[in-house]
């Protein structure tokens, strides 16, 4: 057996395509769609994010701006410009690039953006919003994660999935979401004891550790199919996940690549959010 791929790059492409459709709809009613997005710091890889951030916005019709601070900007400075852009009615979404620099705490400037325009899905009202199945904004990573299942036609019914990564920014709303839609759900991590033996009875897999490797073909039930949400470098400096893709599409049936995969799809999912917080906001 060879996995067919879940293309996270063809995916993100119909779904850009649906929110420039959306965007256009907004914008013919004589509202613009707007994402506020906040960088503070040089942080190297932050700065790539943020650039193909408001680049797929352009390309989809979505307004973004992006403001850049040093990286000694104060927490509080950076807690009023929130607030201001919490009252501006022309914002609709608002993200904060992290990991902010080290004085300043993460939760609490997450918590200081509006649950209405907090289209990353870190606010405590969006993580409670989701467990019980209100109007929120999904975290756009373990979003992606369930539109590719959604995409292959997967059914999660009674199904076991082992999610292997708790944060809160992955692991625990993509389990959320497995258990929203029946399935049932075991939360590890990389020192798991004996993680094998847990992920050999796993129908779905999702690998978000930030680890090489943590997921080998041996650990795998023929049939599985595996989301890969790791992004790491390999020995050549080329980008990989946390699973071994070779070993692992010889036992899976469907595997996520890196590159091409989740990230792409992370990326969609933050416009999707986007158009729906300006839509929410303008109906």
């Amino acid at each position: 057996m060879t996995a067919q791929l879940i293309d996270g790059n063809a995916l993100a492409r119909t779904i850009r395509a649906e929110v420039a459709g959306r965007t256009q709809a907004l914008t013919a009613r004589g509202v613009q769609p707007h994402l506020s997005i906040i960088l503070v710091g040089d942080d190297p890889a932050s700065q790539v994010y943020t650039r193909h951030k408001v680049n797929d916005s352009t390309e989809t019709g979505l307004s973004a701006t992006l403001e850049r601070y040093p990286a000694d900007m104060s927490e509080a400075d950076l807690l009023a410009r929130i607030r201001t852009l919490n009252d501006d009615p022309k914002v609709h979404g608002i993200l904060v690039q992290l990991p902010l620099p080290k004085h300043m705490d993460s939760q609490k400037v997450i918590e200081t953006i509006s649950p209405a325009k907090d289209v990353d899905g870190f606010h405590i009202a969006s993580a409670g919003a989701l467990m019980i199945g209100a109007k929120g904004f999904w975290p756009c990573t373990p979003y992606g994660c369930m539109k590719m299942l959604e995409s292959i036609g997967y059914q999660l019914r009674g199904k076991h999935a082992v999610v292997i990564g708790r944060s809160n920014i992955v692991g625990k709303p993509m389990a959320m979401m497995l258990l929203a839609q029946s399935a049932t759900v075991t939360i590890c991590h990389s020192a798991t004891a004996d993680l094998g033996a847990i992920t050999r009875q796993a129908d779905v897999i999702v690998a978000a550790v930030g680890k090489r490797n943590v997921l080998t073909a041996d650990m795998v039930k023929p049939g599985a199919v595996v989301i890969d949400v790791g992004m790491n470098r390999n020995d050549e400096g080329k980008l990989c996940g946390d699973v071994d893709f070779e070993g692992v599409r010889q036992v899976a049936s469907w595997i996520t690549p890196v590159p091409g995969g989740v990230g792409p799809m992370t990326r969609a999912m933050l416009l999707v959010n986007t158009i729906e917080a300006a839509e929410r906001q303008s109906s």
